[in-house]
């Protein structure tokens, strides 16, 4: 068993790309399981940041294959563009360093004109979707009208697909929310042209080259996308994403049995942060709130929205340990955390007067609960330039043995900075 799953642990916005990045110097292959190009995971190397969206997280380790899985919504322009990118800074040479599966399901501009017109109808009740068109092309999969990426490569039966979706959409389009449609002929045009660029990176079956290499023991991560607590079936719906973001779609996605995974590495922020509406029990709205925003440069890779910024919270970081099986944490961006006095930590919630210590499963109810919070000494020290776990100041450590005491799950990545060389290690990410 060589598998081992990256899951965001809260709300997302975690750090997960810095950790992969990290990981993939020892691995022989990233999968990106699912979510589109509304993830942004931020990757500093050598002082240059590189942004991701769609392309896995090892793509800067030249040795490291990686593969974009079924369970995947693909923007093939949002892509293309990436990929040149990458290929400009010298940092994309091999195209067979990256490979998208035939059957990943793609978002066509329709996709998108939905997702912002539905956002925009809904007044005061907005979801916080980031318009990339993520909803609707997951839809589009659970209602069997999904165009592939395979289906890219044959004209005929792609434009049987778009006209068969068109007769829908514009409808819907159109008639409902009083927009511009779109025609076939555009779009078929659109896709010819970046079938032809896309072509080098197509895989017909990446169920089968996943199973094959972990079967001759490589190593391999899985990298989600988003966090537990926007999971379509276990997060705060209805303000979630539109897939699931669980250690277990890692299987359901690639296309790979459970027992090929040996390690599920839960990502976490030494506090929390939430983007877009929903219940969020520890943020801060004052100017603590205010201060790690600003240090923690809490603005969206993807969209530049602010982050709302509060507390670590035990209650729903102990849930996801829980939901996705996890067994090893990684603690990232705890050098934000200098400058504080005393840093405050949620162990439970009150709901009318009782202490609560699992996680409500009404999103309303959770919007209720007041968080029950103890509170850890601070302090000044800068963190950014610890080497080693050694010299991270006493109440430094503090924090973390509090938080490995409380969460019963061994912490072991510490994140002091975006830098590679700003990651400390307590225990080797392969057991071999």
């Amino acid at each position: 068993m060589a598998g081992i799953v990256v899951v965001g642990a809260q709300w997302g916005d975690e750090g997960k790309g810095k950790l992969i990045d990290v990981f993939a110097e020892k691995a022989d292959m990233v999968v990106r399981y699912q979510g589109g190009a509304n993830a942004g995971h931020t990757l500093v190397v050598n002082g240059q940041k590189t942004i991701l969206h769609l392309v896995p997280s090892g793509i800067l380790r030249p040795e490291t294959t990686c593969v974009i899985a079924p369970g995947v919504v693909v923007d093939l322009f949002a892509i293309r563009d990436e990929i040149k990118k990458l290929k400009d800074s010298g940092l994309l040479q091999n195209p067979k360093q990256l490979m998208i599966a035939d059957t990943a399901t793609i978002i066509l501009p329709y996709h998108k004109a939905l997702d912002a017109a539905r956002e925009a109808a809904l007044d005061d009740s907005k979801i916080g979707t980031t318009g990339k068109g993520i909803g609707p092309a997951y839809e589009d999969r659970a209602s069997r009208r999904a165009v592939l990426f395979g289906d890219i490569f044959d004209r005929e039966s792609l434009k049987a697909k778009i006209e068969l979706a068109l007769r829908e959409k514009n409808f819907m389009l159109e008639n409902y929310y009083k927009t511009k449609g779109f025609k076939l002929e555009d779009i078929m045009a659109d896709l010819e042209k970046v079938a032809e660029e896309l072509a080098p990176y197509r895989t017909k079956d990446a169920s089968l080259f996943i199973s094959k290499n972990l079967k001759a023991g490589k190593r391999v991560l899985f990298e989600g996308a988003q966090g537990t607590m926007l999971d379509i079936m276990h997060g705060t719906y209805p303000f979630v994403t539109s897939s699931s973001t669980l250690s277990a779609n890692a299987c359901a996605s690639a296309g790979i049995g459970p027992m090929n995974i040996q390690k599920v590495i839960g990502v976490f922020k030494a506090y929390a942060t939430r983007v877009g509406g929903g219940p969020f029990p520890t943020e801060l709205t004052d100017e603590v709130g205010q201060k790690i925003q600003a240090d923690g440069h809490e603005f969206g890779s993807t969209t530049g929205r602010a982050r709302r910024c509060g507390w670590l919270d035990l209650v729903a970081l102990k849930y996801a340990i829980r939901v996705n099986g996890i067994t090893n944490l990684a603690m990232m961006k705890l050098d934000v955390l200098t400058g504080h006095d005393r840093i405050g930590v949620c162990t439970a919630y009150k709901i009318n007067g009782e202490i609560v210590t699992e996680l409500p499963t009404s999103p309303y109810e959770l919007a209720k609960v007041e968080p029950v919070i103890e509170w850890i000494p601070g302090w000044k020290e800068d963190l950014t330039k610890v080497k080693t776990l050694s010299d991270l100041p006493r109440p430094t450590t503090n924090y973390i043995d509090y938080l490995g005491s409380q969460l019963g799950t061994p912490i072991d990545v510490i994140s002091v900075g975006p830098g590679r060389e700003q990651t400390l290690w307590v225990k080797p990410l392969f057991n071999n």
